[in-house]
């Protein structure tokens, strides 16, 4: 039987992510990672582009077709194109498409709520998948960045995404305990935008903001200045402009959305169990997601804490990684997936 459900559509994993979304095959890996974008054609209201080619057209599209980011903060605020993006990513994957009926697992936040779950699975099936599960995004980083989830010793896992931050202590294949925060790279973006706003009176779009991010973005103080042209609209003159921006007036400004994300780490700790805490001090943080990148979190939140921080080997890719170990391994890790709620 198994032979005939294999060759029916291999089963899949995505992490349905707010910035990208990637998709996981059975036996090939990740075999898809392209921004969570859809570019619509409102006049016909039929999709113009996905992903990648959709990401290019971001505040470059005439009035007709709007870029449209299906997910914000970690669900899915607009059902209807999410359906059409994971059907259009599934077939790109698959294609015998009039055969596939994969088995789905799908990453969510752990903070979703019963609705918004319902919203993911309705979003797979429509996509064509025979049957859906979810999995909480901070159990599938810890399975993808190989932290021991299924033994009676605490895990604790930092998921910095686009829309979320997902901070959970793991133990015998459950959360213990968990902190969901609506705050993720694309906040840092924002608060940078914000800044160069009031200090140049110059208006960036995301796509500069996540340049400038990547670029010269630290979570700590750099210690010698360092400076990055940024370009984008003078907002006295309307007139296209270029300043220097310093890292050290970046940092400043990415603070505050990352002192909440160091709060939330420190809080989760608190609510930690005393025979878990131990562990911890031993086995320390593991940081994954985009966010693990930004240069510096590892040493903030080791001086934050007291804790040993380690990022992950593939941060990027930790969640896609850990949600397709569970359909490699269906049986052992069916586990750690989240039930179905009750009616």
């Amino acid at each position: 039987m198994r032979s005939v459900l294999g060759f029916l559509g291999r089963d899949m994993a995505v992490d349905l992510g707010t910035a990208n979304t990637l998709v996981y095959v059975r036996d090939r890996g990740i075999v898809l990672d392209e921004p969570s974008v859809v570019a619509l054609n409102t006049r016909t209201g039929k999709i113009a582009a996905v992903g990648s080619d959709a990401k290019q057209m971001i505040g470059r599209t005439p009035g007709h077709i709007v870029a449209i980011r299906p997910l914000a903060d970690g669900v899915i605020t607009d059902l209807e194109v999410a359906e059409q993006m994971l059907r259009y990513f599934i077939r790109k994957v698959h294609r015998r498409r009039y055969l596939t009926q994969p088995r789905l697992v799908v990453a969510v936040p752990s903070g979703i709520t019963g609705v918004e779950q319902r919203a993911v699975k309705e979003a797979g099936y429509q996509a064509g998948a025979r049957s859906v599960y979810i999995i909480e995004e901070p159990m599938a980083a810890a399975i993808g960045a190989g932290l021991p989830v299924n033994e009676a010793s605490g895990s604790m896992v930092v998921d910095i995404g686009g829309g979320t931050t997902e901070v959970a202590v793991i133990s015998l294949g459950g959360i213990v305990t968990a902190h969901s925060l609506r705050i993720g790279g694309d906040e840092l973006d924002q608060a940078i935008i914000a800044h160069v706003k009031k200090e140049h009176a110059l208006l960036l779009g995301s796509r500069t903001a996540e340049e400038v991010k990547i670029a010269i973005g630290s979570a700590c103080l750099p210690e010698q200045e360092s400076h990055f042209p940024i370009r984008g609209r003078d907002l006295v003159t309307g007139l296209p402009k270029s300043v220097d921006v310093s890292d050290r007036e970046i940092h400043e400004a990415i603070d505050e959305p990352l002192h909440m994300i160091v709060d939330s780490v420190q809080a989760t700790l608190d609510e930690c169990p005393p025979e878990l805490a131990g562990d911890l001090v031993k086995n320390g943080i593991t940081l994954t997601g985009g966010g693990a990148l930004l240069r510096g979190l590892d040493r903030r939140l080791a001086e934050a804490t007291g804790m040993p921080i380690t990022v992950a080997d593939n941060p990027l890719h930790s969640v896609a990684l850990g949600s397709g170990r569970c359909v490699e391994d269906f049986d052992h890790l069916q586990g750690v997936l989240v039930p179905e709620p009750r009616h």
